[in-house]
């Protein structure tokens, strides 16, 4: 079965680091970072493959891991719009939490 995630694209606001994520199958999806809050590059583009395990109906546990080597869990929670995301990144967790909503 195809994540609803999938052919739809979602903004995640978690404060400071905000990103689009066009989810381009049930396992590409090519995020945008629009404000990259010191972590990444405003601007920066990358294509990555994703797990997506839904853990109930319309939540998603997603994963992926990024040419730099950081990796990014999220929970997506399409009923209550909201996105939970642990980050590592050069050896440091960052743990994140905000709005995720359809764009």
């Amino acid at each position: 079965m195809t994540p609803e995630l999938v052919g739809r694209t979602f903004a995640a606001d978690l404060g400071r680091l905000k990103v689009k994520l066009p989810y381009d199958t049930d396992s590409k999806m090519t995020f945008v970072v629009a404000s990259g809050a010191a972590m990444v590059a405003d601007g920066h583009t990358e294509t990555v493959e994703v797990e997506i395990v839904e853990i109930r109906p319309r939540v998603y546990l997603v994963s992926w891991q990024e040419a730099t080597g950081a990796t990014v869990v999220h929970v997506e929670d399409l009923e209550h719009s909201v996105v939970h995301s642990t980050v590592t990144l050069d050896g440091r967790l960052y743990r994140l939490a905000g709005t995720f909503t359809e764009v």
